[in-house]
Protein backbone atom coordinates (compact mmCIF):
# COMPACT_ATOMS: atom_id res chain seq x y z
CA UNK A 1 0.00 0.00 0.00
CA UNK A 2 2.85 2.38 0.86
CA UNK A 3 4.41 1.87 -2.58
CA UNK A 4 1.11 2.77 -4.27
CA UNK A 5 0.99 5.94 -2.13
CA UNK A 6 4.49 6.89 -3.33
CA UNK A 7 3.49 6.10 -6.89
CA UNK A 8 0.48 8.41 -6.79
CA UNK A 9 2.46 11.14 -5.01
CA UNK A 10 5.31 11.06 -7.51
CA UNK A 11 2.91 11.08 -10.45
CA UNK A 12 1.30 14.20 -8.99
CA UNK A 13 4.60 15.94 -8.34
CA UNK A 14 5.91 15.09 -11.77
CA UNK A 15 2.93 16.87 -13.28
CA UNK A 16 3.65 20.01 -11.29
CA UNK A 17 7.28 20.03 -12.41
CA UNK A 18 6.68 18.83 -15.91
CA UNK A 19 4.04 21.27 -17.02
CA UNK A 20 5.09 24.48 -15.30
CA UNK A 21 5.94 27.25 -17.78
CA UNK A 22 9.65 27.54 -18.60
CA UNK A 23 11.56 29.84 -16.25
CA UNK A 24 12.93 31.74 -19.20
CA UNK A 25 14.04 31.37 -22.77
CA UNK A 26 17.48 30.26 -23.90
CA UNK A 27 18.47 33.66 -25.26
CA UNK A 28 17.79 35.27 -21.86
CA UNK A 29 19.82 32.54 -20.18
CA UNK A 30 22.79 33.20 -22.43
CA UNK A 31 22.53 36.94 -21.66
CA UNK A 32 22.70 36.06 -17.97
CA UNK A 33 25.80 33.97 -18.54
CA UNK A 34 27.65 36.86 -20.16
CA UNK A 35 26.56 39.50 -17.65
CA UNK A 36 29.02 40.66 -14.97
CA UNK A 37 28.51 38.94 -11.60
CA UNK A 38 26.98 41.13 -8.92
CA UNK A 39 25.59 40.74 -5.41
CA UNK A 40 26.44 38.53 -2.47
CA UNK A 41 27.67 34.91 -2.76
CA UNK A 42 24.25 33.65 -1.63
CA UNK A 43 22.57 35.72 -4.34
CA UNK A 44 25.02 34.40 -6.90
CA UNK A 45 24.33 30.85 -5.75
CA UNK A 46 20.58 31.37 -6.12
CA UNK A 47 21.13 32.90 -9.56
CA UNK A 48 23.27 29.92 -10.54
CA UNK A 49 20.52 27.52 -9.52
CA UNK A 50 17.93 29.51 -11.44
CA UNK A 51 20.21 29.68 -14.46
CA UNK A 52 20.72 25.92 -14.34
CA UNK A 53 16.97 25.44 -14.59
CA UNK A 54 16.75 27.96 -17.42
CA UNK A 55 19.33 26.09 -19.43
CA UNK A 56 17.26 22.91 -19.30
CA UNK A 57 14.72 24.62 -21.55
CA UNK A 58 15.45 24.12 -25.25
CA UNK A 59 14.49 26.50 -28.00
CA UNK A 60 14.53 25.10 -31.51
CA UNK A 61 15.42 27.26 -34.52
CA UNK A 62 12.73 28.35 -36.95
CA UNK A 63 14.06 25.85 -39.51
CA UNK A 64 15.75 22.52 -38.79
CA UNK A 65 17.20 21.54 -42.16
CA UNK A 66 18.80 23.83 -44.75
CA UNK A 67 20.13 23.35 -48.25
CA UNK A 68 23.69 23.54 -46.94
CA UNK A 69 22.94 20.69 -44.50
CA UNK A 70 22.65 18.24 -47.37
CA UNK A 71 25.43 15.67 -47.39
CA UNK A 72 27.31 14.58 -50.44
CA UNK A 73 26.38 10.92 -51.00
CA UNK A 74 28.89 8.42 -49.67
CA UNK A 75 29.83 5.80 -52.25
CA UNK A 76 31.44 2.34 -52.40
CA UNK A 77 29.71 1.35 -49.19
CA UNK A 78 29.35 -2.20 -50.47
CA UNK A 79 33.10 -2.70 -50.03
CA UNK A 80 32.90 -1.54 -46.42
CA UNK A 81 29.82 -3.58 -45.60
CA UNK A 82 31.27 -6.82 -46.95
CA UNK A 83 29.27 -9.89 -45.95
CA UNK A 84 27.78 -8.27 -42.85
CA UNK A 85 24.11 -7.41 -42.46
CA UNK A 86 23.28 -3.75 -43.02
CA UNK A 87 21.29 -2.00 -40.28
CA UNK A 88 20.09 1.61 -40.00
CA UNK A 89 19.44 3.04 -36.52
CA UNK A 90 17.82 6.45 -36.11
CA UNK A 91 18.80 8.57 -33.11
CA UNK A 92 22.04 6.61 -32.78
CA UNK A 93 24.18 9.37 -31.23
CA UNK A 94 22.92 8.91 -27.66
CA UNK A 95 20.92 6.76 -25.26
CA UNK A 96 19.09 3.69 -26.49
CA UNK A 97 20.08 4.11 -30.13
CA UNK A 98 23.78 4.52 -29.38
CA UNK A 99 23.90 1.53 -27.05
CA UNK A 100 22.10 -0.61 -29.60
CA UNK A 101 24.56 0.52 -32.30
CA UNK A 102 27.54 -0.35 -30.09
CA UNK A 103 26.10 -3.78 -29.24
CA UNK A 104 25.40 -4.73 -32.87
CA UNK A 105 28.69 -3.36 -34.22
CA UNK A 106 30.75 -5.29 -31.68
CA UNK A 107 29.20 -8.62 -32.73
CA UNK A 108 31.05 -8.34 -36.02
CA UNK A 109 27.91 -9.44 -37.87
CA UNK A 110 26.49 -6.00 -38.66
CA UNK A 111 27.50 -2.84 -40.45
CA UNK A 112 25.69 0.03 -38.73
CA UNK A 113 24.46 3.21 -40.36
CA UNK A 114 24.05 5.72 -37.53
CA UNK A 115 21.30 8.06 -38.75
CA UNK A 116 21.80 11.23 -36.70
CA UNK A 117 20.74 14.85 -36.56
CA UNK A 118 24.31 15.85 -35.58
CA UNK A 119 26.84 13.94 -37.70
CA UNK A 120 29.93 15.19 -35.86
CA UNK A 121 28.47 14.19 -32.51
CA UNK A 122 27.69 10.76 -33.91
CA UNK A 123 31.27 10.29 -35.08
CA UNK A 124 32.67 11.43 -31.73
CA UNK A 125 30.51 9.16 -29.55
CA UNK A 126 31.14 6.17 -31.81
CA UNK A 127 34.87 6.56 -31.17
CA UNK A 128 34.36 7.21 -27.46
CA UNK A 129 32.35 4.01 -27.11
CA UNK A 130 34.93 1.94 -28.97
CA UNK A 131 32.89 0.95 -32.00
CA UNK A 132 35.32 -1.00 -34.22
CA UNK A 133 36.78 0.88 -37.18
CA UNK A 134 34.98 -0.11 -40.36
CA UNK A 135 31.87 -1.27 -38.50
CA UNK A 136 29.80 1.87 -38.99
CA UNK A 137 29.22 5.12 -40.81
CA UNK A 138 27.33 8.23 -39.67
CA UNK A 139 24.80 9.86 -41.98
CA UNK A 140 22.69 13.00 -41.66
CA UNK A 141 19.01 12.52 -40.83
CA UNK A 142 16.78 15.28 -39.49
CA UNK A 143 13.41 13.66 -38.85
CA UNK A 144 11.85 17.08 -38.40
CA UNK A 145 12.22 17.64 -42.14
CA UNK A 146 10.57 15.40 -44.73
CA UNK A 147 13.12 16.68 -47.26
CA UNK A 148 15.94 15.46 -44.99
CA UNK A 149 14.27 12.04 -44.79
CA UNK A 150 14.14 11.85 -48.58
CA UNK A 151 17.76 13.02 -48.85
CA UNK A 152 18.84 10.39 -46.32
CA UNK A 153 17.13 7.61 -48.29
CA UNK A 154 18.81 8.78 -51.50
CA UNK A 155 22.23 8.93 -49.80
CA UNK A 156 21.73 5.51 -48.20
CA UNK A 157 20.89 3.96 -51.56
CA UNK A 158 23.95 5.59 -53.14
CA UNK A 159 26.15 4.30 -50.30
CA UNK A 160 24.99 0.69 -50.33
CA UNK A 161 24.48 0.50 -54.10
CA UNK A 162 22.65 -2.70 -55.06
CA UNK A 163 23.02 -4.19 -51.59
CA UNK A 164 19.56 -4.30 -49.89
CA UNK A 165 18.96 -3.01 -46.38
CA UNK A 166 18.52 -5.85 -43.88
CA UNK A 167 17.29 -4.02 -40.78
CA UNK A 168 15.73 -0.67 -39.93
CA UNK A 169 15.43 0.47 -36.30
CA UNK A 170 13.28 3.56 -35.76
CA UNK A 171 14.39 4.76 -32.34
CA UNK A 172 14.79 8.57 -32.42
CA UNK A 173 12.25 10.58 -30.44
CA UNK A 174 11.67 13.99 -28.90
CA UNK A 175 9.76 14.63 -25.69
CA UNK A 176 8.79 18.21 -24.80
CA UNK A 177 6.53 18.03 -21.73
CA UNK A 178 7.45 21.47 -20.37
CA UNK A 179 6.60 23.45 -23.50
CA UNK A 180 3.51 25.65 -22.98
CA UNK A 181 3.21 26.12 -26.74
CA UNK A 182 3.99 23.70 -29.57
CA UNK A 183 7.20 23.75 -31.57
CA UNK A 184 6.92 22.93 -35.27
CA UNK A 185 8.84 20.86 -37.78
CA UNK A 186 9.95 22.29 -41.11
CA UNK A 187 6.76 20.89 -42.65
CA UNK A 188 4.49 22.41 -40.01
CA UNK A 189 3.80 19.33 -37.87
CA UNK A 190 3.78 19.61 -34.08
CA UNK A 191 7.33 18.59 -33.15
CA UNK A 192 6.67 15.38 -31.17
CA UNK A 193 4.28 13.96 -33.74
CA UNK A 194 6.38 15.22 -36.64
CA UNK A 195 9.66 13.66 -35.51
CA UNK A 196 8.44 10.57 -33.67
CA UNK A 197 5.72 9.52 -36.10
CA UNK A 198 5.59 11.34 -39.45
CA UNK A 199 9.36 11.34 -40.05
CA UNK A 200 9.65 7.64 -39.31
CA UNK A 201 6.45 6.84 -41.23
CA UNK A 202 7.93 8.34 -44.39
CA UNK A 203 11.33 6.73 -43.80
CA UNK A 204 9.91 3.21 -43.44
CA UNK A 205 7.67 3.49 -46.46
CA UNK A 206 10.48 4.77 -48.69
CA UNK A 207 12.68 1.78 -47.75
CA UNK A 208 10.20 -1.12 -47.95
CA UNK A 209 10.72 -1.88 -51.64
CA UNK A 210 14.46 -2.12 -51.05
CA UNK A 211 14.20 -4.14 -47.82
CA UNK A 212 11.97 -6.84 -49.31
CA UNK A 213 14.95 -7.90 -51.46
CA UNK A 214 17.05 -8.71 -48.37
CA UNK A 215 17.30 -12.01 -46.51
CA UNK A 216 15.29 -12.02 -43.25
CA UNK A 217 14.57 -8.26 -43.28
CA UNK A 218 13.24 -6.60 -40.14
CA UNK A 219 11.75 -3.24 -39.16
CA UNK A 220 11.52 -2.38 -35.46
CA UNK A 221 9.85 0.82 -34.25
CA UNK A 222 10.48 1.54 -30.58
CA UNK A 223 7.23 1.77 -28.62
CA UNK A 224 6.46 2.84 -25.07
CA UNK A 225 4.26 1.88 -22.16
CA UNK A 226 3.20 5.53 -22.05
CA UNK A 227 1.20 4.92 -25.21
CA UNK A 228 -0.45 1.82 -23.75
CA UNK A 229 -3.28 2.67 -21.38
CA UNK A 230 -3.26 -0.87 -19.95
CA UNK A 231 0.00 -0.08 -18.08
CA UNK A 232 0.95 1.94 -15.00
CA UNK A 233 2.83 4.54 -17.05
CA UNK A 234 0.16 4.84 -19.72
CA UNK A 235 -3.01 4.39 -17.68
CA UNK A 236 -2.28 5.82 -14.22
CA UNK A 237 -0.01 8.75 -15.08
CA UNK A 238 -1.97 11.69 -16.51
CA UNK A 239 -2.50 12.50 -19.36
CA UNK A 240 -3.49 9.34 -21.20
CA UNK A 241 -2.79 8.88 -24.89
CA UNK A 242 -5.93 9.39 -26.94
CA UNK A 243 -6.10 9.98 -30.69
CA UNK A 244 -9.84 10.60 -30.51
CA UNK A 245 -11.30 10.51 -34.01
CA UNK A 246 -8.05 11.93 -35.47
CA UNK A 247 -9.67 15.29 -36.14
CA UNK A 248 -6.25 16.95 -36.18
CA UNK A 249 -4.99 14.51 -38.81
CA UNK A 250 -8.14 15.09 -40.84
CA UNK A 251 -7.33 18.80 -40.82
CA UNK A 252 -3.89 18.06 -42.29
CA UNK A 253 -1.93 17.79 -39.00
CA UNK A 254 -0.05 20.99 -39.80
CA UNK A 255 0.09 24.40 -38.14
CA UNK A 256 -2.15 25.66 -36.56
CA UNK A 257 -3.31 22.08 -35.78
CA UNK A 258 -1.57 21.22 -32.49
CA UNK A 259 -2.71 17.70 -31.57
CA UNK A 260 -3.82 14.50 -33.31
CA UNK A 261 -7.29 14.81 -31.79
CA UNK A 262 -7.58 18.45 -32.84
CA UNK A 263 -7.48 19.77 -29.27
CA UNK A 264 -5.10 22.38 -27.75
CA UNK A 265 -1.45 21.48 -27.24
CA UNK A 266 -0.42 19.33 -24.28
CA UNK A 267 3.26 18.42 -24.44
CA UNK A 268 3.23 15.16 -22.50
CA UNK A 269 0.15 13.90 -24.33
CA UNK A 270 1.66 14.82 -27.72
CA UNK A 271 4.52 12.40 -26.99
CA UNK A 272 2.18 9.63 -25.85
CA UNK A 273 -0.04 10.09 -28.89
CA UNK A 274 2.99 9.82 -31.16
CA UNK A 275 3.97 6.50 -29.54
CA UNK A 276 0.45 5.17 -30.12
CA UNK A 277 0.92 6.08 -33.79
CA UNK A 278 4.31 4.30 -33.79
CA UNK A 279 2.80 1.08 -32.46
CA UNK A 280 -0.25 1.33 -34.75
CA UNK A 281 2.14 1.81 -37.68
CA UNK A 282 3.85 -1.49 -36.83
CA UNK A 283 0.50 -3.28 -36.69
CA UNK A 284 -0.55 -1.80 -40.03
CA UNK A 285 2.80 -2.58 -41.66
CA UNK A 286 2.43 -6.18 -40.51
CA UNK A 287 -1.16 -6.43 -41.73
CA UNK A 288 -0.55 -4.74 -45.06
CA UNK A 289 2.93 -5.94 -46.03
CA UNK A 290 4.25 -8.94 -44.10
CA UNK A 291 2.69 -11.63 -46.28
CA UNK A 292 3.74 -10.03 -49.59
CA UNK A 293 7.25 -8.87 -48.60
CA UNK A 294 8.38 -11.27 -45.88
CA UNK A 295 9.55 -8.31 -43.80
CA UNK A 296 9.23 -8.83 -40.04
CA UNK A 297 7.64 -5.82 -38.36
CA UNK A 298 7.84 -5.44 -34.59
CA UNK A 299 7.76 -2.96 -31.74
CA UNK A 300 9.38 -3.14 -28.32
CA UNK A 301 9.50 -1.47 -24.93
CA UNK A 302 13.07 -1.45 -23.54
CA UNK A 303 12.10 -0.52 -19.96
CA UNK A 304 12.26 2.91 -18.37
CA UNK A 305 15.68 4.41 -19.18
CA UNK A 306 15.45 7.00 -16.44
CA UNK A 307 18.76 8.75 -17.23
CA UNK A 308 18.16 9.07 -20.97
CA UNK A 309 18.43 12.42 -22.75
CA UNK A 310 14.73 12.03 -23.55
CA UNK A 311 14.14 13.62 -20.12
CA UNK A 312 16.58 16.49 -20.67
CA UNK A 313 13.75 19.05 -20.54
CA UNK A 314 12.51 17.91 -17.13
CA UNK A 315 13.34 19.96 -14.03
CA UNK A 316 16.64 19.12 -12.28
CA UNK A 317 14.88 17.70 -9.20
CA UNK A 318 12.91 15.34 -11.44
CA UNK A 319 16.00 14.07 -13.26
CA UNK A 320 17.61 13.25 -9.90
CA UNK A 321 14.57 11.64 -8.27
CA UNK A 322 13.14 9.78 -11.24
CA UNK A 323 15.84 7.02 -11.52
CA UNK A 324 15.53 6.26 -7.77
CA UNK A 325 11.74 6.17 -8.03
CA UNK A 326 11.80 3.78 -11.00
CA UNK A 327 14.36 1.51 -9.32
CA UNK A 328 12.86 1.18 -5.87
CA UNK A 329 9.15 2.00 -6.17
CA UNK A 330 7.85 0.90 -9.58
CA UNK A 331 10.61 -1.55 -10.57
CA UNK A 332 10.56 -0.26 -14.14
CA UNK A 333 14.16 1.02 -14.26
CA UNK A 334 16.69 -0.23 -16.81
CA UNK A 335 20.11 1.22 -17.61
CA UNK A 336 21.00 2.55 -21.06
CA UNK A 337 23.46 -0.27 -21.82
CA UNK A 338 20.99 -3.04 -20.96
CA UNK A 339 18.23 -1.25 -22.87
CA UNK A 340 20.50 -1.08 -25.93
CA UNK A 341 21.19 -4.80 -25.62
CA UNK A 342 17.44 -5.44 -25.51
CA UNK A 343 16.85 -3.47 -28.71
CA UNK A 344 19.74 -5.30 -30.37
CA UNK A 345 18.23 -8.62 -29.28
CA UNK A 346 15.05 -7.89 -31.24
CA UNK A 347 17.22 -7.73 -34.37
CA UNK A 348 19.77 -10.43 -33.60
CA UNK A 349 17.85 -13.14 -31.71
CA UNK A 350 16.25 -15.80 -33.99
CA UNK A 351 13.27 -16.09 -31.64
CA UNK A 352 12.37 -12.48 -32.53
CA UNK A 353 11.92 -13.35 -36.21
CA UNK A 354 8.16 -13.13 -35.77
CA UNK A 355 6.11 -10.30 -37.22
CA UNK A 356 3.45 -8.18 -35.55
CA UNK A 357 4.86 -8.60 -32.03
CA UNK A 358 5.34 -6.07 -29.23
CA UNK A 359 8.40 -7.31 -27.31
CA UNK A 360 9.04 -6.66 -23.60
CA UNK A 361 11.15 -8.00 -20.74
CA UNK A 362 10.61 -8.75 -17.06
CA UNK A 363 6.88 -8.28 -16.82
CA UNK A 364 4.21 -6.33 -18.63
CA UNK A 365 4.46 -3.08 -16.57
CA UNK A 366 0.73 -3.38 -15.88
CA UNK A 367 1.45 -3.32 -12.13
CA UNK A 368 4.29 -2.08 -9.97
CA UNK A 369 7.03 -4.66 -9.51
CA UNK A 370 6.97 -7.43 -6.94
CA UNK A 371 9.43 -7.03 -4.08
CA UNK A 372 12.59 -9.17 -4.23
CA UNK A 373 15.40 -9.97 -1.73
CA UNK A 374 17.82 -7.51 -3.34
CA UNK A 375 15.42 -4.65 -2.58
CA UNK A 376 14.59 -3.98 -6.24
CA UNK A 377 11.03 -4.69 -7.45
CA UNK A 378 10.72 -7.22 -10.28
CA UNK A 379 8.16 -7.79 -13.00
CA UNK A 380 7.44 -4.21 -14.08
CA UNK A 381 9.52 -4.17 -17.25
CA UNK A 382 12.74 -3.15 -15.50
CA UNK A 383 16.21 -4.69 -15.43
CA UNK A 384 16.61 -8.44 -15.85
CA UNK A 385 14.10 -11.05 -16.95
CA UNK A 386 13.50 -12.79 -20.25
CA UNK A 387 12.02 -11.45 -23.47
CA UNK A 388 8.35 -12.20 -24.15
CA UNK A 389 5.44 -11.19 -26.39
CA UNK A 390 3.56 -8.43 -24.60
CA UNK A 391 -0.05 -7.32 -25.04
CA UNK A 392 -0.91 -3.87 -26.31
CA UNK A 393 -3.87 -1.83 -25.14
CA UNK A 394 -7.25 -1.94 -26.86
CA UNK A 395 -6.66 1.60 -28.11
CA UNK A 396 -3.45 0.59 -29.90
CA UNK A 397 -5.20 -2.44 -31.41
CA UNK A 398 -8.19 -0.40 -32.63
CA UNK A 399 -8.21 -1.46 -36.30
CA UNK A 400 -10.55 1.23 -37.72
CA UNK A 401 -8.51 3.99 -36.06
CA UNK A 402 -5.24 2.38 -37.18
CA UNK A 403 -6.45 2.23 -40.79
CA UNK A 404 -7.54 5.85 -40.64
CA UNK A 405 -4.24 6.89 -39.05
CA UNK A 406 -2.35 5.13 -41.87
CA UNK A 407 -4.34 6.71 -44.70
CA UNK A 408 -4.13 10.20 -43.23
CA UNK A 409 -0.40 9.80 -42.54
CA UNK A 410 0.23 8.79 -46.17
CA UNK A 411 -1.47 12.01 -47.24
CA UNK A 412 0.28 14.16 -44.61
CA UNK A 413 3.82 13.12 -45.61
CA UNK A 414 3.09 13.29 -49.34
CA UNK A 415 3.73 9.67 -50.29
CA UNK A 416 2.84 9.06 -53.91
CA UNK A 417 1.43 5.81 -55.26
CA UNK A 418 4.70 5.26 -57.12
CA UNK A 419 6.66 5.53 -53.86
CA UNK A 420 4.49 3.07 -51.96
CA UNK A 421 5.66 -0.53 -51.77
CA UNK A 422 3.80 -2.84 -54.14
CA UNK A 423 1.64 -5.66 -52.82
CA UNK A 424 -0.09 -3.73 -50.07
CA UNK A 425 -3.18 -5.29 -48.50
CA UNK A 426 -5.97 -2.79 -47.91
Amino acid sequence: MMRFFFLALFARLSLVGAFAPPASHANFAMTAVNAPSQGSPSTQQQSSTALSEMLTQTELPEKLYFEEDREMPKVLGGLKIGLRKLVVITGASSGLGLNCAVTLAKTGKYFVVMACRDVEKGKAVAKERGMPDGSYTVMKLELGSLQSVRDFVANLKAFKSARPLNHLICNAAVYRPTDPEPAWTDDGFEMSMGVNHFGHFLLVNLLLDDMKKAKDPQVCIVGSITGNTNTIGGGLVYPQANLGNLKGFEQGATKPVEMADGKPFFGAKAYKDSKVCNMMTVSELHRRYHDSTGIVFSSMYPGCIAETQLFREKRPWFRKAFPWFMKYVTGGYVGEEEAGERLAQVIDDPQCNKSGVYWSWNGSAQTVGRWSPDGKPRGAGGSGGEIFENTQSDAVRDLPTAKKMWDLSVKAVGLSEKEMCKGMKE
